[in-house]
């Protein structure tokens, strides 16, 4: 790129910070999803998010309304293990917003080894985090393939790659979410939506198995990142123009030992 002015050449360079774009996040109520609403929202995009409890929400909406800016906030409870909730997810999301612009597949909960725990507790655990992102990832490309644009953001873990002991039946899931995203993004990129995976490392939310006094130790020792490290991620992955894809990003502590 030929430089022709001097004093535009930083805002040539530097990303046009996504804005009045419609956004749907799901666990959008707590920790990363959370985190990533919150900025995005107060970015002046207008932001749907979904969580799997009244309270949870509520306190996202609340925190929320202390921001002054141009985007907005909404969300519902459902339930992503089943059918049903993704349904009403996305009927609640049409209701509001004719356009779906960007889906950031985020919702997920922790499992530990797969000698722990019942076939259902398993298949829970893969309902919601493998079968929910295929799903809502279908549901957003058909709303999204006939604008010829749209990205999906899938919010994985560098367990995919780190493959830690003691966390066999996550390490799946987050494993089959990068493989989704990988083969996702070559079939869609070529209709104009973008995907990228984020996968980050150890981040202080209610899935740690640390209680929060323990987390906060381990932030400032530089050992765990704060949920809001992986939203200014998040933000600066879709804030890219269309010619620039991010495929992946991983995200850790400076000092996490992987």
């Amino acid at each position: 790129m030929m430089i022709k002015d001097q004093t535009n050449y930083e805002n040539s360079v530097l990303p046009q910070w996504i804005k009045n774009k419609n956004i749907l996040i799901t666990g959008g109520t707590t920790g990363i999803g959370r985190a990533t609403a919150l900025l995005l929202a107060s970015m002046g995009n207008h932001v749907f998010i979904c969580g799997h409890h009244q309270r949870q929400l509520e306190d996202t909406l609340e925190d929320f309304n202390k921001i002054t800016c141009t985007g907005s906030l909404n969300g519902i409870v459902v339930d992503l293990a089943t059918e049903d909730g993704i349904k009403a997810l996305f009927q609640e999301f049409d209701r509001m917003y004719d356009q779906l612009d960007v889906l950031i597949n985020n919702a997920a909960v922790a499992y530990q080894s797969v000698n722990e725990g019942t076939y259902s507790d398993q298949a829970y655990l893969l309902r919601i985090n493998v079968l929910a992102y295929l799903s809502c990832s279908q549901a957003a490309l058909y709303r999204m393939e006939p604008h010829g644009s749209g990205h999906i953001v899938n919010v994985g873990s560098m367990s995919a790659d780190v493959r830690e002991a003691q966390s066999s039946v996550y390490v799946c899931s987050k494993g089959g979410i990068q493989a989704f995203t990988e083969s996702l993004r070559k079939e869609v990129n070529p209709k104009g939506i973008q995907v990228s995976l984020i996968e980050p490392g150890s981040v202080g939310t209610d899935m740690q198995p640390y209680p929060p006094e323990e987390q906060r130790e381990k932030i400032g020792a530089m050992e765990m990142l704060y949920a809001e490290d992986i939203a200014r991620s998040i933000a600066f992955i879709v804030s890219q123009p269309l010619r620039c894809s991010v495929v992946s990003m991983q995200v850790k502590p400076l000092l996490q030992i992987i």
